[in-house]
C-alpha cells in the first residue's frame, strides 16, 4: 500500500512537471520570437516565416549609433534615473510606513489602514490628469523629476506586505532592545531591517520595476518633451505607423536590452523575493 502512494505520488509530480514544462514553453514563445526579431536582417514587422533568412548585429549597434529620431542611450539613462531614484524614496518611505503601521498604537491606526486599503483599490490612472495639471500648476511637467515625484508620492500605500513581514518578528526583540536603552529609531535600523531582508529585497525590486516599465504616467507627463522620454514611451515610437515597417527589428532589440536588467535583477534576488511575498522571519 505504501509502495502503491509513492507511485500515485510520483506520477502525480511527473504530471505537474510535463504540464509546468508545456506551460513553461508557451510563455517562452513570444520571448523567442522577440529575440529572433531582434538579430532579423530584414526589415518589416510581419513575415511569413519563423526563422530569419538572415542575422545580424546592425539592430543593437543602430540604437546607440543613429540617435538623431530615436535618441535610445538618452532614454536608456533616462529610465535608470527614475528607477534609481524613485526605488530608494518609495523602499524607505514603504517600509518606515509598515513598521509603524506594525509595532506603534495610535489611535487613528486602524482608521488610517482602512482608508489607505480603499484609496488604493482606485487604479492610479483615474488621477493622471488631476496630477498633471498639479505638477504643470507648480511647473514641474516634462521633467524626470515629475515621474519621480508620481512613482514615489503614494508608495507608503503599498505598505501591507512589508508590515505582515514586519508582524512576524517577536516583539521582545524591540523590548529586549529598548531595555538595553536602544531608542525605536535605533531598533528600526539596526534590528529589525537586517532580520528583514527578504521583504527589504522585495521592496527594492517592485519599487525598481515599476517606472522601469511604465507608459501611461510618462506618456501624459512628457507629451513632446523628445529628450526626457523614457524607454517605454521611446519604444513605443519605433512601432508607430510610419515608422514600424523600418525600426521594428531595432525595436525587438530595445525591448531585449531594457529586459536584461530586470531579468539579472530577478535570476539574482528570486529567494528572497519568494521569502518577501510569503513572509517569515528568523524567530528569536
Amino acid at each position: 500500500m505504501i509502495r502503491s502512494q509513492k507511485t500515485r505520488t510520483a506520477l502525480g509530480n511527473t504530471i505537474i512537471h510535463i504540464i509546468l514544462g508545456i506551460m513553461s514553453f508557451i510563455w517562452l514563445i513570444p520571448i523567442g520570437f522577440l529575440l529572433l526579431a531582434s538579430f532579423r536582417k530584414e526589415a518589416g514587422a510581419y513575415t511569413s516565416y519563423i526563422l530569419p533568412k538572415g542575422y545580424t548585429l546592425d539592430n543593437y549597434t543602430k540604437l546607440f549609433t543613429e540617435t538623431s529620431l530615436f535618441n535610445y542611450p538618452r532614454w536608456f539613462l533616462n529610465t535608470l534615473f527614475v528607477a534609481v531614484v524613485s526605488c530608494i524614496v518609495t523602499t524607505i518611505l514603504v517600509l518606515l510606513t509598515a513598521y509603524a503601521l506594525s509595532r506603534m498604537r495610535f489611535r487613528l491606526r486602524r482608521p488610517l489602514m482602512n482608508f489607505i486599503m480603499v484609496l488604493g483599490m482606485f487604479p492610479g490612472f483615474m488621477s493622471m490628469i488631476a496630477v498633471y495639471h498639479i505638477l504643470k500648476a507648480f511647473g514641474l511637467t516634462q521633467s524626470l523629476w515629475a515621474l519621480i515625484l508620481v512613482y514615489s508620492g503614494g508608495a507608503a500605500m503599498g505598505y501591507y506586505i512589508a508590515k505582515g513581514f514586519f508582524d512576524t518578528i517577536p516583539k521582545s526583540i524591540d523590548e529586549s532592545a529598548m531595555l538595553d536603552g536602544a531608542t525605536k529609531s535605533q531598533i528600526f535600523w539596526k534590528i529589525t531591517l537586517p532580520l528583514s531582508k527578504p521583504v527589504v529585497i522585495y521592496t527594492v525590486l517592485t519599487s525598481f520595476i515599476a517606472p522601469w516599465v511604465d507608459f501611461i504616467f510618462v506618456s501624459v507627463i512628457m507629451k513632446d518633451n523628445y529628450q526626457n522620454y523614457t524607454i517605454a514611451l521611446g519604444l513605443y515610437q519605433m512601432i508607430s505607423r510610419e515608422n514600424i515597417y523600418q525600426y521594428f527589428t531595432r525595436f525587438c532589440a530595445g525591448a531585449v536590452l531594457i529586459a536584461i536588467p530586470i531579468t539579472i535583477l530577478f535570476i539574482y534576488m528570486q529567494k528572497y523575493y519568494v521569502s518577501g511575498i510569503t513572509g517569515g522571519s528568523v524567530k528569536g
